[in-house]
């Protein structure tokens, strides 16, 4: 297990600890109000959580206990692939997304990876952007990926240096 490692930004401290099971229904019940059509259900949760050690999942907590937002990456070989990235409602705007992205990049690095992809949806700007500072480029699209709403999929990528972890 990952010890909590505590992350300071201007508008809220955030500890990162690994995912149990216990924060599977809390998770599923964010899913919903964040994605709606696309949210994970606690079912989803049990089976991502099974599929250790190949997938990585961490949760940002606030000092009171309180889920701030989540995070998860899958690592086959040397690439990772970031499953999923939500900031609880509440919280958004305050640095955490950041912080947890980069949390995933740490660990992929840690395990030899070359590189970390990961998909978003094109209508998503808050998202792009975050990714865009971080350093990742799209690579493709995927055409009408999303639906409803035929919203296209940005596949982009970052090329992760060995030793930066």
């Amino acid at each position: 297990m990952t010890v909590a490692q505590p992350h300071t930004h201007p508008g809220e401290e955030v500890v990162l600890r690994d995912l149990e099971w216990t924060d599977l229904a809390h998770l599923a019940t964010v899913e919903q109000q964040l994605f709606a059509d696309d949210a994970w259900s606690e079912a989803t949760w049990w089976s991502e959580l099974a599929g250790r050690p190949r997938r990585d999942y961490v949760v940002a907590t606030t000092p009171d206990g309180t889920i701030a937002g989540y995070a998860g990456l899958d690592v086959a070989g040397d690439v990772a692939d970031v499953m999923t990235i939500a900031t609880s409602p509440g919280h958004q705007g305050r640095g955490t997304g950041r912080v947890l992205l980069d949390e995933l990049v740490r660990r992929a690095t840690l395990r030899g990876v070359d590189a970390v992809l990961l998909e978003v949806r094109s209508d998503n700007d808050a998202a792009r952007r975050l990714y865009d500072r971080a350093g990742f480029e799209v690579i493709s699209v995927r055409r009408r990926y999303y639906q409803p709403g035929n919203v296209d999929a940005l596949v982009m990528r970052l090329l992760v240096t060995k030793g930066d972890a």
